[in-house]
């Protein structure tokens, strides 16, 4: 459900939200913060469609900017990982017109991401098929990567990535590895479990997500981190994600920081 729009205008609301900011850290118990957000930026074509824009570049110019916006966030909080969604192997079908304006603005936005990462201690790392992306685009994301500084904070960005691609490409690199290692005739069969399978993910070196954030109102995972999101806790938003404020983030951590994880017991 797509939420109401404000009839305050905004320079007023700025003192109110940010007094109502800082009572929710007050009421939030920071002991309890998740250590890995993962968050699906989504409603980006339907947020330029309510504001009018006849460029999509415009809402997703707002949407990058967001997500920088959020890494200020969480890097103030603490939160030592953070995984993106910015764009999923289905998106990739989508016409020519809708996709070489969202290319644009990601190669812009890949250009500047090393000096905001560095600047708050997040290491780079890109996941995903980005050799379905064009080459300018691939090239941007790798060079964004090698200008990354070896931080302990972990910022990974899911580009072109589809969940179940991830655990078909896991799975077969296990087979690979079990066969090349197997002696003739030996079952390699029990070497295939789900602990083998999680070393294979595509950054399996980071914890899976305690918190995974879709923005636009959708209830539903479309594929993001299948395997690592099993037992995380989840936060449906309805506002579109240029729109995705510090306020909401708040509220989204005080909920997660009342909830009891079970881990599937």
């Amino acid at each position: 459900m797509r939420a109401p729009r404000r009839l305050i205008p905004a320079p007023l609301l700025k003192p109110a939200y940010r007094l109502y900011e800082a009572r929710l850290l007050q009421l939030i118990d920071q002991s309890k913060f998740p250590h890995h957000i993962a968050v699906i930026l989504d409603g980006h074509r339907r947020y330029a469609r309510s504001e009018g824009y006849r460029d999509y570049r415009d809402s997703y110019r707002a949407g990058m900017a967001k997500f920088e916006e959020f890494l200020e966030w969480t890097s103030t909080l603490g939160i030592e990982a953070v995984t993106g969604w910015l764009l999923s192997t289905e998106n990739l079908k989508r016409p020519a017109a809708e996709l070489d304006p969202l290319f644009e603005v990601f190669i812009e936005f890949f250009g500047r991401l090393s000096d905001c990462t560095n600047r708050l201690g997040y290491r780079v790392r890109f996941i995903g098929s980005l050799d379905l992306l064009p080459p300018e685009l691939s090239a941007a994301a790798k060079h964004a990567e090698e200008r990354s500084i070896q931080h302990p904070r972990r910022l990974t960005i899911a580009l072109g990535y589809g969940g179940r691609q991830e655990i078909v490409d896991a799975t077969r690199d296990l087979v690979r590895d079990l066969s090349g290692s197997a002696q003739p005739g030996e079952d390699i069969t029990a070497g295939i479990t789900p602990e083998a399978i999680a070393r294979h993910l595509y950054a399996s070196d980071i914890p899976d997500p305690d918190l995974v954030i879709r923005t636009s109102g959708e209830s539903r995972l479309s594929g993001f981190l299948l395997w690592q999101a099993a037992y995380s806790e989840y936060s449906f938003v309805d506002v579109y994600w240029p729109e995705f404020r510090r306020v909401d983030f708040l509220r989204e951590l005080r909920h997660y920081t009342r909830r009891e994880r079970r881990f599937g017991q």
